[in-house]
């Protein structure tokens, strides 16, 4: 039955999806590749190819310039920050500027990720934008993670190998050992389109896919979050290091007399496993603690730097009724978790506070804060935005 669901669909005024979002995530997330055709219509790219070139510049931003050769046997990979006259020697043909979390340092292009609220908000990682030059490409390749490739300037072609959806048929997964990409050894395409401005290609981890630039373009890369499991056993491991004293020690209380005393028997496996169980499913939380600090945390493109004012309520009552207002730092990530009817933790990379769990929703989901917005926040919550502002999460500023 799955089988005959269709790669390709067209969007709707009220489904951008070209279904609904239960329909995408049943059939489609994490299982099929699906192009959905003017998933933004009329779709105008909030920033051009030079504002992409100023933004690799700064010394802040991950950049990286990919050149190679028509016959995609020679690359070059160069990581930013770039001089301004690097670009205008680049020429037209064959070379590729990616720039990740662009939307820290753009506004429109971070209202983008509203059109994702159909997906836990701490999933999102960020929004990559690449600017490729007429022929441009990074070569066939597959991510370990979800991604939407929207298209937002010009027009690129995308082959994908969807084999694995279609008849489960795992691809070739083995890289090239002649570049320093990981790119794929062997890439057979089952489906190939070319993309608009408006259209978006959602590919599934591991799908291999391969895009060419017909003609200058942009394409905007909405990547998810997807730590390894070696990713979030070291953390976790790090933290219960930190935690756990130094009488949570091996016990074997029911130790019978050994058949071999040089033997690791199954018993005394079976108690490491259930030692190791215990620790995974340790009631008081602290699984669910560890995961907020670290999710929060991941993969963030820089630190925030505490604030040097330390005000306290009162007197942000004052700066806001006075015209200023609360603006959330652009690496600001936050996620929530209820802990019980009246109590809630807020996650702000790596760090947590305790407050109600309507005040979490509100702030997590809070950009920015003016004197009305601050004036309907209960007391705890008003207390909790002092905290994240000397934290750094908050700067004050006028609008």
């Amino acid at each position: 039955m799955t089988a005959a669901l269709p790669l390709e669909v067209d969007a709707g005024a009220h489904q951008p999806l070209g279904m609904t979002p239960a329909e995408f995530l049943r059939d489609y997330w994490q299982k099929r590749p699906l192009l959905i055709r003017n998933a933004f219509p009329g779709f105008e790219s909030p920033l051009e190819p030079e504002d992409l070139a100023g933004l690799a510049c700064e010394e802040l931003a991950l950049s990286r310039l990919i050149q190679h050769n028509a016959e995609g046997t020679q690359w070059q990979v160069e990581h930013g920050p770039f001089p301004e006259e690097k670009f205008p020697g680049l020429g037209e043909q064959n070379w590729t500027l990616l720039v990740q979390d662009v939307d820290k340092w753009d506004a429109e292009v971070a209202a983008l990720l509203d059109a994702f609220a159909f997906l836990p908000r701490w999933r999102i990682d960020d929004i990559m934008i690449s600017f490729a030059a007429t022929g441009g490409n990074v070569g066939a390749h597959v991510d370990h993670y979800d991604v939407f490739l929207l298209q937002g300037l010009g027009q690129r072609r995308w082959e994908i190998d969807a084999s694995m959806a279609m008849n489960g048929t795992l691809p070739d997964l083995a890289f090239r050992d002649d570049v320093e990409l990981k790119l794929l050894r062997q890439f057979n395409a089952t489906h190939a389109w070319t993309l608009n401005p408006g259209d978006m290609l959602y590919l599934p981890p591991e799908v291999p896919h391969h895009g060419v630039a017909l003609n200058p373009c942009l394409t905007y890369s909405v990547g998810m979050r997807a730590p390894s499991q070696a990713d979030l056993i070291g953390d976790f491991a790090d933290r219960l290091t930190i935690e756990l004293g130094e009488e949570h020690r091996y016990t074997d209380p029911d130790l019978q007399p050994p058949t071999d005393p040089r033997e690791i028997d199954a018993a005394a496996l079976h108690r490491v496993r259930q030692a190791m169980k215990a620790l995974l499913e340790s009631p008081d939380g602290a699984l669910e603690d560890w995961f907020g600090r670290f999710i929060t945390a991941y993969r963030n493109p820089g630190d925030i730097v505490p604030s040097e004012e330390q005000p306290d309520r009162t007197a942000i009552d004052i700066a806001l009724g006075g015209g200023l207002r609360l603006q959330r730092h652009p690496w600001s990530n936050m996620a929530w978790r209820q802990v019980s009817a009246d109590q809630a933790q807020l996650f702000f990379n790596g760090e947590a506070l305790t407050i109600h769990p309507a005040g979490a929703a509100r702030l997590a989901g809070l950009k920015t804060l003016d004197r009305r917005t601050w004036s309907e926040l209960p007391a705890d919550a008003q207390q909790a935005v002092v905290q994240l502002f000397a934290a750094g999460q908050y700067v004050l500023e006028r609008p």
